[in-house]
């Protein structure tokens, strides 16, 4: 059999276990070129449609772009913030929701997918595929990140094409996420939204479904 010893499985499923999307508790230490590039290619060895590669990465390191970034965050959040009322709302503007300038590194994705590489295999019932390639990506440099000890945080709450303008990316390169990094000493035992009530976590028996998704897991047991 090919697979890894239980030592190596562990450390998989570990790293799977205690990714955390990390918004606080930056080093300001920079991250040595080489571990970042080791970080970048593990993301670069992400299955893709056809084998395009539609990943893009844009490193960020100035402080005047972060603050132009920080900026549009401040934005989209008081807007954001507006949809909630009562204890949401006060909730809401406890949650430490980005690092943009805390964190020493920045980095955007965007998603080529009008790339010919590839020759389109997969992508024509299934445009959409390309996109999902580039988030295949981001969740190798998520896991690959937590076994350095090195923490990442998606900044969702942006106007996505403000920030494509600040960093001139091309109209037509997708979007696909902004990420704060930066060393953490220490990863929390569970995620932020769950340890505050923002959210419960759903156990895995309430995804599953039976054959087809109006079967039940199990169902068709005995």
């Amino acid at each position: 059999m090919a697979s890894y010893s239980s030592e190596e499985r562990a450390g998989v499923y570990r790293a799977i276990r205690e990714r955390r999307d990390v918004r606080s508790g930056f080093s300001p230490d920079a991250l040595p070129q080489e571990l970042l590039l080791r970080l970048l290619a593990s993301a670069h060895q992400a299955p893709s449609v056809g084998l395009m590669q539609p990943w893009r990465f844009v490193v960020i390191q100035s402080r005047a772009i972060r603050e132009k970034v920080f900026d549009i965050f401040q934005d989209a959040s008081s807007q954001e913030h507006k949809t909630y009322a009562g204890e949401r709302a006060e909730l809401y503007s406890r949650l430490t929701l980005q690092g943009i300038l805390t964190a020493p590194l920045n980095l955007c994705v965007v998603c080529d997918d009008e790339s010919s590489q590839g020759h389109s295999l997969g992508r024509h019932t299934m445009p959409e595929t390309a996109l999902y390639s580039a988030v295949c990506a981001i969740q190798n440099l998520w896991l690959a990140a937590r076994a350095e000890g090195v923490g990442l945080g998606w900044v969702s709450i942006l106007d996505t094409e403000r920030v494509k303008s600040v960093l001139n990316v091309p109209p037509a390169m997708k979007f696909v996420g902004y990420f704060c990094m930066g060393f953490v000493e220490s990863f929390a035992a569970e995620p932020e939204l769950e340890r505050v009530g923002w959210e419960r976590r759903l156990r895995l028996e309430d995804v599953l479904r039976s054959e087809t998704f109006d079967q039940p897991w199990g169902a068709l047991q005995p």
